[in-house]
C-alpha cells in the first residue's frame, strides 16, 4: 500500500489553506503528512500552520523561502525532497478535498502510472459562504449545500456523484485524456524524482502539466480519476498570469514532447543551497 504525503502549495491565502487542512483533518484515510510549499507568505500562514498541527492532529511539514516572486517550482521542489512518503499528492491551498481523496489515491495507485484527479470550480459567492464546520462535516462536497448557497454546477456536478460505479464509468468514457494537473495529481515520489522535479525556470501556465509530460517521456502513464478523485476549487483571482511567460512555457511543453524530454533542466539536481530555506515539524 503507498504511504502517502500531500503536498499543498500556498502563498498569502491563511483563510483558504485552513479550509484545506481541514479537509485533510477529515479524510476517511489515515496514516498520511501534509507538507505546505509556502512560497514565501508571512506569519499569518505561519501560524495557520501551528493551529492547525494542534487543532487537526495531522501531521504537517511547512516548507518556507522568502518571498522573491513567483518561485512555486522551486518550493515544490523543496517540498518533494522533505517528504517522507513513498506516493505524492499534489495539490493547491485553494483546493478543498472530498473525504475520500485519499482513499481513493491510495487504491488506486499502481506502479508505472501517475493518478490526474479532477475538480469542482466554485464562485466567489460561494467560495466566501464556506466555514469551518461546512468543511469538517464534509456539507462543501454536497450537491444540495452547494446549490443553497447559490452554487450553479450544471452539467459539471456531476463530478461529486457518490456513485462509485457511475464514477467508474465516467472516468473511463471522458474524452478528456489524463494530465499531471496542480490542483489533483498525483504519482511515485521515485518517478518525481527520476525526472528531476519541476523546472525552476517555468513560471505560471502549464509548468504542472509540463511535469506530467516528461513522466510520460520517462514511460509513465496517466491514469484518468477525475470523477472518482474530486477537489473543490476556491475562487480568487490571478494576478501572478503574465500572457508572455504562459507563452514561452507552452512553447518550452510542446519542445518537451516534440524532443522526448524526461529530466527537466533546471531542476532538483540544479537548486543551490537557500540560506533562507526553513523546514518545521
Amino acid at each position: 500500500m503507498a504511504r502517502p504525503s500531500v503536498i499543498v502549495t500556498t502563498y498569502n491565502q491563511p483563510r483558504q489553506l485552513e479550509l484545506v487542512l481541514w479537509g485533510y483533518g477529515a479524510q476517511t484515510f489515515r496514516g498520511f503528512e501534509v507538507v505546505v510549499a509556502d512560497d514565501g507568505s508571512g506569519p499569518e500562514t505561519r501560524a495557520v500552520v501551528e493551529r492547525m498541527r494542534a487543532e487537526t492532529g495531522l501531521r504537517i511539514v511547512h516548507v518556507w523561502h522568502e518571498d522573491r516572486g513567483f518561485r512555486k517550482t522551486e518550493i515544490l521542489n523543496r517540498a518533494i525532497l522533505a517528504s517522507s512518503g513513498d506516493y505524492l499528492l499534489f495539490t493547491d491551498g485553494d483546493c478543498i478535498p472530498r473525504e475520500d481523496l485519499l482513499a481513493t489515491h491510495v487504491r488506486l495507485a499502481r506502479p508505472g502510472h501517475f493518478l490526474s484527479g479532477g475538480y469542482l470550480k466554485l464562485s466567489a459567492d460561494v467560495t466566501a459562504a464556506i466555514g469551518v464546520d461546512d468543511v469538517r462535516e464534509m456539507r462543501v462536497a454536497d450537491p444540495t449545500w452547494l446549490r443553497a448557497h447559490g452554487w450553479r454546477g450544471g452539467r459539471h456536478g456531476v463530478r461529486l456523484t457518490r456513485s462509485a460505479a457511475l464514477a467508474a464509468a465516467l472516468d473511463r468514457l471522458t474524452p478528456t485524456r489524463p494530465t499531471w494537473n496542480g490542483h489533483n495529481a498525483g504519482g511515485w515520489k521515485d518517478d518525481v524524482i527520476a525526472v528531476n522535479g519541476y523546472d525552476t525556470d517555468m513560471a505560471y501556465g502549464g509548468l504542472d502539466r509540463a511535469l506530467g509530460e516528461r513522466l510520460e517521456n520517462a514511460g509513465i502513464r496517466g491514469v484518468q480519476v477525475r470523477f472518482r478523485a474530486p477537489v473543490l476549487h476556491l475562487h480568487h483571482e490571478r494576478p501572478y498570469a503574465d500572457p508572455e511567460k504562459v507563452r514561452r512555457n507552452r512553447e518550452f511543453r510542446a519542445r518537451i514532447r516534440r524532443e522526448g524530454i524526461v529530466r527537466a533542466p533546471l531542476g532538483i539536481d540544479e537548486m543551490a543551497a537557500d540560506a533562507t530555506l526553513r523546514v518545521d515539524g
